[in-house]
C-alpha cells in the first residue's frame, strides 16, 4: 500500500511513522508513506497556501491552486483508490472503514488547516471525508496519523499475530472482552478460573459472553447494531 499525505506541517507527522508497528510496516516494505509539503506546490514567492475567505469572516482558507497542483501531479503518476480529506464535518471514522481502507492500494490524505479548504477541492477531487470525532483540532495531521495507524495495522504481515486484529474492539460491533496475564493471583485478585482451564471452546464462549455484556453496558449504540446484525 502507498499512502501520500499532503500537509503544510510534515514535521508533525514524522514521529508516528518512526516507531513501533508503523515503523516495522514501512521497514518491511508492506506500506510506503510519503509526507508531501503542500508549500512546494505554491506559486507564491513566500510559499503562501492560504488566503482570506470571500464574503469576509474570521480565519483563513486553504487556497485551491496549490492543492489542485499537488493532487493533479500525484494523479498523473498513479491511480488512487481514495482521496481522503480529514475534516470535523466528515464521516466519523470506524472500524469497518479502516477494514475497507486497508484493502486499497493507493491513498491520498489531505490534512486540513485554518477554516478549511476551498470548497471546490471537496467538490472536484475529494472522494471521502473523514472525522475522528466531534471536536476540532489545530490541523488534520493528528487525524491523518490516527487514520494511518488504524489502516496499516490491519494489512497482512504488519502484526506478528495476524489474528490479533480480528479480536479488536468494534470488529463485529462488539467491544473486546477483559484480558489478564501473569500472575494469576495478585494480592488476592484472581484471574477467572475459566481462563486457566485450557478448555478452548469454553474460553471462547466466555470471551464472547463478556464482549456482549461489556458492549451492552458501555456502548448501547454499538450493541444495538450487533443485536440487529448491521454494520
Amino acid at each position: 500500500m502507498r499512502i501520500d499525505i499532503i500537509t503544510i506541517h510534515p514535521q508533525l507527522l514524522e514521529s508516528p511513522f518512526q516507531h513501533s508497528i508503523l515503523k516495522r510496516a514501512i521497514a518491511k516494505g508492506i506500506v510506503e508513506v510519503n509526507l508531501i509539503n503542500l508549500r512546494d506546490y505554491s506559486t507564491f514567492k513566500q510559499k503562501q497556501v492560504d488566503d482570506y475567505a470571500f464574503g469576509g469572516g474570521a480565519g483563513m482558507v486553504m487556497m485551491i491552486e496549490p492543492i489542485a497542483n499537488c493532487i493533479e501531479q500525484l494523479k498523473s503518476e498513479r491511480t488512487y483508490d481514495e482521496i481522503i480529506y480529514t475534516t470535523p464535518d466528515g464521516e466519523t471514522l470506524n472500524q469497518q472503514q479502516c477494514n475497507r481502507f486497508s484493502t486499497l492500494k493507493n491513498i491520498i490524505i489531505l490534512c486540513g488547516h485554518y477554516k478549511g479548504i476551498d470548497e471546490r477541492i471537496r467538490e472536484h477531487f475529494i472522494t471521502k471525508e473523514i472525522s475522528i470525532g466531534d471536536y476540532v483540532l489545530s490541523g488534520g495531521e493528528l487525524a491523518a496519523a490516527v487514520l494511518c495507524d488504524g489502516i496499516i495495522r490491519l494489512i497482512p504481515g504488519v502484526l506478528n499475530d495476524e489474528t490479533s486484529a480480528l479480536t479488536d474492539s468494534f470488529q463485529d460491533n462488539l467491544l473486546a472482552p477483559p484480558v489478564y496475564t501473569r500472575p494469576a493471583d495478585y494480592n488476592g485478585w484472581k484471574v477467572p478460573e475459566i481462563l486457566l482451564s485450557g478448555h478452548l471452546s469454553n474460553i471462547d464462549k466466555w470471551r464472547h459472553e463478556k464482549s456482549v455484556e461489556r458492549t451492552k453496558q458501555r456502548r448501547p449504540d454499538i450493541y444495538s447494531k450487533f443485536k440487529n446484525g448491521t454494520d
